[in-house]
């Protein structure tokens, strides 16, 4: 065969020769040998193999090699889109100011490229994936493009030359064919394999498709190929059905139909041949009565039978899933699909394969394209139902709903590709059926009003397809394409889908269905209102929302009508199919009442905008009766969940109730509920709308004017609760005005000012607080303009501050002054808090302010605000205040609160002179007011002779007729006037009038008004049926059987009006008799009133009354003319008896409490003064407690656990609690001030050498190298890094009490933030956390005057005391309690730090080993002290940094632990210090190696050597003595550091100027001259000066002046001073004065007794301090001699030890960049150093810069993740991280971790935790400023409070 011979050619040869071939004419052979060379390379039997790629990428390239083909074929790109692909977690931006689509995004690499300066952009994670728009005018403005896709490249790219890509055009097809027989080969049905093999499958294909993949990336020419191949229809029928001989073909094919079968599709050839019957033959027999919508799956109905097997099982019969026979338009939309070319093919596969990520982003990839896009598309929604069908049955839905938007977001963003597909592919059709189908699955029977008879459906909320959202994808392409108005027209316009729409959007009228439980808890809480608030939110109100804002003009006034008409129609259809007729069904509650909603919001957006007349839009009084009991109902369960009513319902039914009035929730739920009330009561008759109020509220019983009744429906507990509630809703009823009048922008200021009042909010909270239209294109878009405006008018900015506890604040929006002043809205507020809290802390605040501002001080009500004048079509809302039956509610309630009845509170006095006053502001316009009393006549039926308020206020009422019962007080009453009463009443005279007077009682009952104008409106012909309804009195109709005492009917005498009962109940509150004087009225200014308790408010209603009418004003003179003390109600009912005595008590035991807290308060004040000064420098050192006793008594110590005071013994210790932890921030300072940059860009780099870790690291193993081991390890400290710090908090317990609290806390299994058994415990008396307790030494605290006192002894006295001292031998100390603690405290210091930071010696554990680690802790602890007080001692000993220093016990435990070693005395360091010796040149014959020169030696590390290893306590003359032998060995290794910096010449002429200083006396204390002998000296030694002269002279270009000598000398020898001072300061107790920066040397001298006399800092002279004990220049000769003894020998390199410099600048963490952009683009992406792999959670050290892994595993190392590895190694377990994808710090510390917070924030001052908002951040400075002081002081323990354990996974 020729294809075998091809074969084994090269295949670059073969390409090249194959080319050639096609070029011709006459290209037959070519061709037939390219079909048999692909027929045998592509063979699909042949599984994938690596070898048919290689063979397609030579042949494409056709000769020349693949990567050279992809240059040439990209030179010729034409597009001018970005196009760029990316999945899930891809970082992305979007720029609102560009985009004109919302779902506009761009690839970081177009953002940046553009400009964006000044735009609300926000940087994102993509969800679902995406693909980069720049370049696309559909999608966003031009004026956003990136530099390289705002030129039109295309029109300059030369055209594409024929043969380049003819061998594609020949390969390709052949390639993906291939491809389509492997996935119809690979497929098995779910039936078949249980575990299916898809992802195998998938796998082989991997290489295929990235191959696919690169070719789109080639550019425009290549896509232009492939878009041919993928859609020719010819090419695919040759290619797909196979040939006749082809066998493979023929099979492959047959399986490809099947698979179509078996997925419920028919192609279109079989479709006549009952291809319907297909999936219906195996049903199981029960499923038989469904009838199916088309010929659906077989797989769904098995689903849907499972299902009802399970629904079976749980004994819950009725709710079977109900099918509907088929009310789409169109079955073939569901089942039919034909495929005509390979890209329909492939996109078939995809959606059976689940959305593999590959495919989607090689079909994305190809969009940029437009033929194909359009293609593509069209494909798309051709597959649609079958993408719903798959998605449904799939187990990842989440996946897949991801990937299934990530595709349509990108085809149906674009306006004119989605209209292009709704004309010609009818888009809308399907989207709708597909929706309807899918909701189909899952319905049940409503029990909605009418369990057994009800015909209404609902979707079941507990299926998975609503609780797990699966509808999503589809919903939301379906609001997608709603936001383009060409297309939300055509839905408008056609009437059958609209009517669809409805019946979809009644599926979720009604359901969730509440029903409260009223005898026990319910076992099982559900939790399915989360799926059904979703579902009404996503699925009917935001493409409500939608709709909404193409219907904002004139011209689409017949849209609006449309809508409203099937509304109403779909309405009347639901309320006749759950059989409502008047009455709601008790106890049943649903939230969901979309049709409702969908009517308001469309009334509301016709009326505002369109300027439509509200009664054309409504129906007539019988069908709004019926709309507003939905919605009424559920404004009474609000109130009765809050009164505890529903509580056996569980928590859940509050999550309902707060949910439904949550921000995200509240415009599409409570708004349009409370708006559709508003216009049901501004149309229906008022008394009948005020009636059902209180009945629905079930308050009727309790409005009546006897002092007892029974309620037949609430508990008395939860009487008062529903009425306030009631009136509350009448409030807000008549008061709100969001959709009646208010502008959006009055709306956004009202929702702004009301959030603000209840709490302070950030920025971003505020954004999610105020409910914005759901809908991204309405034009407020938070962040808008508008928003940034409003919020500047009415808040202040308060910038993030730190509170002393370290807590971190955010950036917070407080409201203006006036904004309190004019526009705190209690009503506004009440109803848009979630939480009941929330409108305290508005009221406490406002009280707050109104004290502040002097307005007010005692505890305000509420402000009463004025409305925003009504729309005129809704001016009938305000008879609602204008009706008798509110009158008579507001007399009783009055009346009721003036008479002390039960259940009525201040809330509901509040309520009622809201509503009187709401009622005076809004008078009805068209009745004249008329001013003269009413004749009497009048006033047989009603209480009240009209309706106006205001001439009602002032009408007196004599009688009123009650029910009470037997037992209440009135009866009694009635008897003992009987009894008074001998004489037969008819004859006495005041009988008549009283009977007279009782033809005038008025009997009121709510429910018979309601039944009667219920009846009125329903049979306005009917006369008679009127008549029959019979008034019955308000308490008989709810009798329960065999209630309590009978009901009788008595008269009560109230002689009052509203006025008058006003009046008496502002005497009552003020508890003054005459409150209100006649002259009051006169002087009163309504202006004044607006803030201010209940008398305010009383006192403004009854200005407001007498200004507007003249009647009004006379009688209220009247009434307080007559001053006459009111009779105060008598207490005879035993009720009101103990609700005095509950007051009273309440009263005592408030002022009980009151007295205790005050009393608390002061103990808890006592105890902050004494445990907690921080402040003042008595306390510094906690020994000074005793310090008021005389000073040779023993100090005592107070155990904060058993209270005891006395001294510590040896017997029983007392200890300090302290925290050791190992540190390494010393280590990390370096010389210079400024901190290094963290890199971010591949040029900069950190260099760690530098830094003073790493300097004493190579001094110490460079003397290692020549020096005798033992001899080094007291030649320097160790614990720069990873030394024990030592803090505590001051307070002392008696070690045995620690012991025993140590227990207790481990069997205490409480969590708890540290780990017992590590000896972790929080100190009893503060909390601190603490590790370990310090004993404290017996006896005196510090030394007496004994010690102290200023010897006269000669130097070499004391020098030869001193030695003595150190001759002692250690005594071993006898073992005591006290001596086990001590050792105890020593193994915890051990276990401090790792093991790598305590040996240093060449043979690990010996004792040198340990004797450097014990000093090095006293170092590292004097050292930190010195850093906490700012590097210098400057500011003396009130330094706060310092604490509460625990240095003195801790050098008596290291002291005792030392004296164990005694130092042999041929190696003491003291003599060489004080005696000339003779010289050891012999010693270097043996082969052991010199003792280490003590120029080379650090002389800190010696003076707390010699301190330590003698005898405690020292005097304070030998202390001094030591210093100053060591400061004269410090100031000569000064002048040899400083000689080698000089230049050759400079050291000539000052050697020259010290020899002629030598002979004048004083010599040894003048520096020329001791500097003069140390160069003569040193110059023996032959390398001393020449190594480093180049680098000398580049150092030295200065010339040095005596003076910058001495300056130099004098900071040389600083960091010494302050050292011996500091530990002077802590072991004899010497206070340290603070000075000026220049003065402290000599301050330092002179507390240290160094200088004989102190001079003025100016001229004060460093050698001037030196007291030699022997001949100084014989001592220094001594020095250098054994430098120089080096030179001659091998250890000649360490000569360099010479130069040192023992100064160091603070630590600091590193310098951040300003902005945090830079970080983040230039780490996220930044790959892994171990594995190369991008980190999931890249982190950085803030304090050395290493990038790590965040529990990455690629990084792990014995089970230890990166992150806990590097704070073990760069901070000795204390590590700072930066976070790069979540922008937060987290510090950890050992075996713990916190969250620290933020140190970047954006323009609002808040942090973004995770970058979820993507607004730009920038550093705060005072937060990284907090945290690096948190770090060096080593209190993150103290105050960081979250901490958690890390089980070494960070």
């Amino acid at each position: 065969m020729m294809a075998a011979s091809l074969l084994r050619r090269d295949k670059k040869s073969t390409a090249a020769h194959l080319k050639a071939d096609l070029k011709r004419t006459d290209n037959s052979s070519g061709l037939r040998q390219l079909q048999e060379l692909l027929d045998s390379v592509l063979n699909p039997e042949r599984g994938s193999d690596p070898e048919a790629l290689e063979w397609c990428k030579w042949l494409l390239a056709g000769g020349d090699g693949f990567d050279e083909f992809c240059r040439t074929v990209r030179s010729y790109d034409n597009a001018t889109l970005c196009g760029l692909v990316w999945t899930a977690n891809f970082v992305a931006y979007r720029c609102r100011t560009c985009g004109i689509s919302p779902c506009m995004s761009l690839c970081a690499e177009c953002f940046n490229n553009g400009d964006h300066t000044g735009h609300d952009f926000n940087m994102f994670r993509s969800q679902a994936g995406g693909a980069c728009d720049c370049g696309d005018g559909n999608v966003m403005r031009e004026s956003g493009f990136c530099s390289r896709h705002r030129l039109k490249t295309g029109e300059n790219v030369p055209s594409v030359p024929r043969d380049l890509l003819l061998m594609s055009e020949m390969v390709l097809p052949r390639f993906i064919i291939t491809i389509i027989q492997y996935l119809r080969d690979g497929y098995t049905e779910p039936e078949s394999a249980a575990d299916r093999d898809l992802q195998k499958v998938l796998q082989q294909l991997e290489p295929h498709i990235s191959f696919l993949e690169e070719l789109t990336k080639m550019g425009g020419a290549m896509r232009t190929v492939l878009t041919k191949i993928l859609t020719n229809q010819q090419t695919f029928k040759e290619l797909s059905m196979g040939q006749e001989e082809n066998v493979y073909a023929k099979r492959n094919y047959e399986k490809y139909l099947s698979a179509l079968k078996s997925s419920g599709l028919v192609s279109v050839e079989e479709k006549g041949a009952g291809g319907a019957g297909a999936g219906a033959t195996d049903t199981p027999a029960g499923a038989g009565a469904l009838s199916l919508l088309g010929a659906t799956a077989a797989a769904s109905l098995e689903d849907s039978n499972k299902e009802e097997d399970q629904d079976g099982l749980q004994g819950v019969g009725q709710r079977k899933r109900v099918k509907l026979s088929s009310s789409t338009k169109d079955p073939s939309i569901m089942d039919t699909l034909k495929h005509k070319c390979f890209l329909e093919e492939l996109l078939f596969w995809t959606i059976k394969y689940e959305f593999p990520q590959k495919m989607v982003t090689f079909l994305l990839n190809m969009l940029p394209d437009q033929d194909y896009k359009i293609t593509f598309t069209k494909t798309f929604v051709q597959h649609y139902a079958f993408i719903m069908k798959t998605l449904m049955k799939s187990h990842e839905s989440d996946t897949m709903s991801n990937r299934i938007v990530h595709i349509s977001v990108q085809l149906f963003s674009n306006e004119e590709l989605a209209r292009h597909v709704t004309e010609e592919c009818q888009l809308l059709d399907i989207m709708v059926t597909v929706l309807l189908y899918m909701m189909e699955s899952c319905l049940i029977k409503s029990e909605l009003q009418d369990e057994e008879n009800n015909r209404h459906v609902v979707v079941n909320c507990g299926e998975a397809l609503l609780k797990n959202n699966t509808y999503w994808p589809l919903v939301s392409d379906f609001i997608n394409i709603l936001s383009h108005q060409s297309v939300a027209k055509r839905f408008l316009e056609d009437h059958s889908l609209l009517l669809l729409w409805m019946s979809f959007v009644s599926f979720f009228q009604g359901m969730n269905l509440n029903k409260r439980e009223l005898n026990e808890h319910v076992e099982f809480e559900s939790q399915t209102y989360y799926a059904a608030f979703a579902a009404e939110l996503e699925a009917c109100a935001q493409p409500m929302w939608g709709l909404l804002t193409h219907c904002k003009v004139k011209e689409t006034q017949e849209y609006t009508k449309t809508v409203v008409r099937y509304c109403l129609e779909t309405l009347q259809m639901w309320f006749d199919a759950i059989g409502f007729v008047d009455e709601p069904s008790l106890n049943q509650l649903t939230f969901h009442l979309p049709l409702h909603r969908y009517y308001a919001m469309f009334l509301s957006k016709g009326v505002k905008c369109q300027g439509l007349d509200l009664d054309s839009l409504l129906p007539d009084q019988e069908m709004l009766m019926k709309i507003m009991v939905h919605p009424l109902q559920i404004q009474a369960s609000l109130s009765e969940i809050h009164s505890n009513m529903w509580v056996r319902n569980g928590l859940q039914i509050k999550g309902q109730a707060m949910t439904y009035v949550q921000s995200h929730f509240c415009n599409s739920m409570i708004d349009p509920d409370i708006y559709l009330l508003q216009v049901c009561a501004s149309r229906l008759d008022p008394d009948y709308f005020i009636s059902s109020v209180f009945e629905r509220f079930k308050v009727v019983d309790l409005l009546t004017m006897a002092s007892q009744h029974q309620n037949a429906v609430l508990d008395s507990e939860q009487e008062r609760p529903m009425l306030e509630g009631a009136l509350t809703f009448l409030v807000i009823l008549s008061s709100l005005r969001i959709h009646l009048g208010m502008s959006d922008d009055e709306i956004l200021r009202a929702e702004m000012v009301s959030q603000l009042c209840m709490n302070d909010r950030t920025h971003s909270s505020l954004l999610d607080l105020i409910p914005e239209n759901p809908n991204p294109k309405s034009g407020v878009v938070p962040g808008s303009c508008s928003f940034e405006e409003m919020l500047s008018a009415v808040a202040d900015f308060k910038a993030p501050v730190f509170e002393p506890g370290g807590s971190m604040q955010q950036g917070m929006y407080t409201p203006k002054a006036e904004v309190w002043e004019k526009e705190f809205d209690p009503i506004m507020v009440i109803l848009r808090t979630v939480y009941r809290r929330d409108v305290q802390s508005a009221m406490d605040r406002y009280a707050a302010f109104l004290k502040q501002s002097g307005v007010h001080t005692g505890n305000p009500w509420p402000p009463y605000k004025e409305r925003t004048p009504l729309h005129p079509c809704y001016k009938g809302l305000v008879r609602l205040l204008h009706c008798k039956t509110l009158h008579i509610v507001i007399f009783t309630l009055l009346y009721k609160i003036w008479m002390d009845h039960q259940n009525m509170s201040e809330h509901v006095l509040c309520m009622v002179l809201y509503l009187i006053e709401l009622g005076l502001d809004n008078q009805v316009q068209d009745d004249k007011v008329e001013e003269e009393p009413c004749i009497e006549e009048h006033c047989h039926d009603s209480w009240f002779p009209g309706t106006s308020l205001l001439s009602n206020l002032h009408h007196v009422i004599n009688f009123v007729r009650v029910r009470v019962p037997e037992t209440a007080p009135e009866v009694e009453r009635k008897r003992e006037r009987e009894r008074e009463r001998e004489t037969p009443p008819s004859t006495s005279s005041e009988s008549t009038t009283f009977g007279q007077n009782l033809r005038e009682a008025q009997v009121f009952s709510l429910v018979a008004e309601r039944r009667r104008k219920f009846q009125e409106i329903i049979n306005r012909s009917n006369h008679e049926a009127s008549q029959a309804v019979r008034p019955k009195s308000s308490s008989s109709r709810w009798l329960p059987p065999g209630s309590p005492p009978q009901l009788v009917t008595e008269i009560l005498e109230i002689r009052e009006s509203m006025l008058s009962l006003l009046v008496k109940l502002h005497q009552k509150l003020s508890a003054k008799q005459n409150s209100l004087s006649l002259s009051w009225l006169a002087e009163v200014d309504p202006a004044h009133h607006a803030h201010g308790d209940g008398l305010t408010a009383i006192e403004r209603i009854l200005a407001k009354a007498s200004a507007r009418s003249r009647h009004s004003k006379r009688c209220l003179q009247e009434i307080c003319g007559k001053v006459c003390p009111p009779i105060p109600p008598k207490k005879n009912s035993p009720g009101d008896k103990k609700s005095m005595d509950k007051e009273e008590r309440r009263q005592r035991a408030r002022e009980r409490q009151q007295k205790l807290l005050a009393e608390f308060a002061s103990r808890q004040k006592s105890f902050m003064e004494t445990a907690m000064d921080v402040e003042s420098p008595e306390t510094d050192a906690v020994m000074d407690v005793g310090s008021a006793e005389p000073l040779d008594s023993e100090v005592l110590y107070d155990c904060v656990i058993c209270g005891q005071s006395g001294p510590s013994t040896e017997d029983r210790p007392t200890g300090l609690v302290v925290l050791l932890q190992a540190s390494s921030v010393l280590g990390h300072r370096c010389r210079s001030d400024t901190p290094k940059r963290l890199p971010t860009t591949d040029e900069e780099h950190i260099y760690p050498e530098d830094t003073c870790g790493a300097t004493n690291d190579v001094r110490l193993s460079l003397m290692q190298r020549y020096f005798k081991d033992s001899s080094c390890l007291q030649s320097v400290s160790v614990g720069w890094d990873g030394g024990v710090y030592v803090q505590t908090c001051g307070h002392t317990l008696h070690i045995d009490c620690h012991k025993s609290y140590m227990e207790s806390l481990r069997n205490d299994q409480v969590l708890q933030g540290f780990s017992v058994d590590k000896g972790e415990f929080t100190c009893p008396l503060c909390r601190q956390f603490a590790n370990s307790v310090l004993p404290c030494r017996p006896g005196r605290g510090i030394e007496t005057p004994a010690w102290h006192a200023p010897s006269n002894k000669s130097m070499s006295t004391l020098v030869k005391e001193v030695e003595d001292l150190q001759e002692q031998l250690g005594i071993f100390p006898a073992e005591s309690n006290l001596s086990k603690e001590m050792e105890s405290v020593i193994k915890d210091i051990k276990n401090t730090t790792q093991k790598k930071y305590m040996d240093y010696g060449k043979n690990p554990g010996s004792p040198d080993n340990d004797f450097l680690f014990m000093y090095s802790v006293a170092r590292t602890n004097l050292e930190l002290e010195l850093v906490h007080r700012g590097g210098n001692l400057c500011s003396g000993g009130a330094s706060a940094a310092a604490k509460r220093s625990c240095l003195n016990q801790l050098f008596h435990v290291l002291a005792m632990h030392m004296r164990l070693y005694s130092i042999d005395s041929a190696y003491n360091p003291w003599t060489r210090l004080t005696q000339s010796t003779y010289s050891r040149e012999t010693e270097f014959c043996d082969d052991e190696r010199p003792e280490v020169p003590m120029l080379f030696r650090d002389v800190p590390s010696l003076l707390i050597i010699f301190i330590l290893t003698m005898p405690q306590p020292l005097r304070k003359e030998h202390f001094t003595c030591v210093v100053k032998v060591l400061y004269s060995l410090q100031y000569t290794q000064a002048l040899a550091a400083l000689s080698i910096r000089f230049s050759r010449e400079e050291r000539l002429a000052w050697s020259n100027t010290g020899a002629a200083k030598k002979n004048m006396p004083n010599s040894d204390k003048s520096w020329e001259s001791l500097l003069g002998h140390v160069i003569s000296e040193l110059t023996k030694a032959k390398d001393v000066y020449d190594t480093n002269s180049e680098e000398a002279l580049m150092l030295s270009s200065s010339v040095w002046s005596p003076q910058s000598i001495e300056f130099t000398l004098q900071q040389f020898c600083l960091p010494f001073l302050r050292l011996s001072c500091l530990l002077q300061h802590h072991l004899y107790g010497d206070s340290l004065p603070g000075c000026q920066v220049e003065e402290e040397f000599s301050l330092l001298t002179g507390c240290l007794s160094l200088a004989g006399s102190v001079q003025s800092s100016g001229s004060m002279s460093s050698a001037a301090c030196l007291e030699w004990n022997l001949n100084a220049f014989d001592l220094i000769n001594q020095w250098c001699s054994e430098v120089i003894a080096l030179s001659s020998s091998p250890s000649q390199q360490s000569v360099s030890l010479l130069v040192q410099d023992p100064q160091w600048a603070a630590p600091r963490l590193l310098h951040l960049p300003d902005n945090y952009n830079t970080i983040f683009q230039y780490y996220h992406r930044k790959s892994c150093t171990s594995c190369g792999k991008t980190p999931k959670d890249p982190a950085l050290c803030l304090v050395c810069g290493a990038f790590v892994c965040l529990k990455g595993h690629c990084c792990k190392q014995q089970g230890v993740c990166e992150c806990v590895l590097h704070s073990q190694h760069c901070g000795a377990a204390t590590g700072i991280f930066l976070l790069v994808n979540a922008s937060v710090i987290i510090i950890i510390r050992g075996h713990r971790f916190c969250l620290w917070g933020s140190v970047y924030l954006d323009a609002h001052g808040e942090e973004d935790r995770d970058l979820r908002r993507g607004k730009p951040l920038y550093l705060c400075e005072e937060r990284y400023r907090v945290l690096e002081q948190q770090w060096v002081s080593h209190t993150f323990d103290h105050i960081n409070k979250r901490w958690g354990p890390h089980y070494n996974g960070l």
